[in-house]
């Protein structure tokens, strides 16, 4: 198994849900980013969704595009991000997933970029704006090189497309919980365990919930029907809260993602 299998199947044995932490590559600096991503790894995440910084990233909420933009202002290129990859693959082999555009895959040559990433250390590829039916490409270039495939699967996501989605993926299966982009929300869109159930009848592989979730009970009421649970806005809001302060941004990381992690286990 690879590194993303592995890390579902120890959640798993340990009777909770895989712990998801999104974090902007480069926000809001190259070594305050290395940084970052270390303090969430060592605060308990099981994989590193990470996200490859671009100018128009049309699931993101207001959130994560400062924090994209503060990435792209300080330096960050598609270079930059394999190369804090491999910074990262240096002291841990937790499971890397680039959360990306296809524009970004398919202005580097499809191929030539899903081996560089395979080089640097990514396990896996979600791409947001590439649907199963036009995925040939990069499917293929993924099949080749050992990378992962994560699709996702929508609230509106008709149950005609599931199996496709389903046979379009090799990692997991990310549900988005609510229509929209990302963001921080009081409360958990409603149906997730009805979608989740709905998913699993077309695939043995992992269901992770994410958009929206940023307090340990509404991890704590994801994990009780999910295989992963991803949290992203919330943990950049701890990068933005301490941009005054920058080295007090990875203990308070580490802190944040210990306190949510620990909602990921199940009774």
């Amino acid at each position: 198994m690879g590194r993303i299998q592995d890390a579902f199947s120890k959640a798993r044995s340990q009777n909770r849900a895989a712990f998801v932490a999104y974090l902007c590559a480069g926000d809001p600096d190259f070594e305050t980013s290395l940084a970052a991503c270390r303090a969430v790894i060592a605060g308990g995440a099981d994989v590193l969704e990470l996200g490859v910084p671009f100018s128009d990233p049309l699931a993101d909420g207001l959130t994560n595009q400062l924090a994209a933009q503060r990435a792209l202002e300080s330096g960050m290129t598609a270079a930059r991000v394999f190369e804090l990859v491999r910074k990262i693959r240096e002291t841990s082999q937790v499971p890397i997933v680039f959360y990306t555009y296809y524009n970004l895959v398919f202005s580097n040559g499809v191929d030539r970029y899903v081996q560089t990433a395979k080089e640097a250390g990514v396990d896996g590829l979600l791409i947001l704006d590439l649907p199963p039916e036009e995925a040939g490409e990069a499917g293929a270039a993924c099949a080749r090189h050992g990378v992962d495939t994560v699709c996702i699967v929508a609230p509106t996501t008709p149950d005609s497309r599931l199996p496709k989605i389903a046979r379009s993926a090799t990692g997991f299966i990310y549900y988005v919980s609510r229509e929209g982009v990302t963001g921080v929300r009081a409360k958990l869109a409603v149906g997730i365990p009805e979608a989740v159930a709905r998913i699993k009848a077309h695939t043995a592989l992992p269901v992770a919930v994410g958009f929206g979730i940023s307090t340990r009970a509404q991890v704590s009421e994801v994990a009780a029907h999910a295989d992963g649970v991803v949290v992203g806005s919330a943990l950049v809001n701890v990068i933005r809260d301490g941009l005054s302060s920058p080295s007090g941004i990875g203990p308070a990381l580490a802190t944040k993602v210990a306190d949510l992690r620990a909602g990921a286990a199940r009774p």
